[in-house]
């Protein structure tokens, strides 16, 4: 809920989507993974996305490369969300991932704690995160992509309305009050096939 909240106040998007993943052990000690997605809007569409790393609270800003949280993200088949994605990196996006790792031990590359180390659990846990924002996400985008397509045939359907009554007109011979009447028929039509 934080996170959502935090999310919603920093970034200019049009869809929000937060997990937090139930807690997990690995080598005996316990981990908790949340993950937060903000797609749309403001965001750069044919750039890479935005990935934001934390662990217990600390932004993690180098070697992104060596990180569990960007190995999970890059082997995330994120083409079945709506995305495009170059093999082997980030996908190519209006997205930002924001991911992070609560532990009582979390397990650093280095002493420079620079980087998360690539236990199969831990990168486990974040791509289930990653992969339910994802659907949550790609519903979405589905969703917005059939109501644009649903828009464009009315408004193609809608600009052959009059020439539809001008052609009943000439064919059974009616007035130019009911060839009025017949496009706005028509149209009503159209509005109640469109909410059914």
């Amino acid at each position: 809920e934080l996170l959502l909240r935090a999310l919603r106040a920093e970034v200019d998007a049009d869809f929000f989507a937060t997990v937090t993943r139930r807690p997990t052990v690995y080598r005996g000690n316990p981990f908790l993974v949340e993950v937060g997605l903000a797609y749309g809007g403001a965001l750069g569409a044919d750039e890479p996305v935005t990935l934001y790393r934390y662990a217990n609270r600390v932004p993690l800003q180098y070697q992104q490369g060596a990180c569990a949280i960007t190995k999970a993200v890059t082997s995330t088949d994120w083409k079945a969300y709506q995305l495009q994605q170059p093999r082997g990196s980030l996908p190519v996006g209006p997205m930002l991932l924001l991911v992070h790792i609560a532990s009582v031990w979390v397990p650093f590359t280095s002493e420079s704690k620079e980087a998360i180390a690539s236990y199969p659990e831990i990168v486990k846990e974040i791509r289930l995160g990653l992969q339910e924002c994802g659907r949550r996400m790609a519903t979405h985008v589905r969703k917005r992509r059939r109501e644009a397509d649903e828009r464009k045939k009315r408004a193609y359907i809608e600009k052959y309305i009059p020439q539809v009554a001008i052609g009943l007109q000439e064919i059974l011979g009616f007035d130019d009050r009911e060839r009025t009447r017949v496009a706005d028929r028509l149209a009503d039509v159209l509005e109640r096939s469109r909410t059914a």
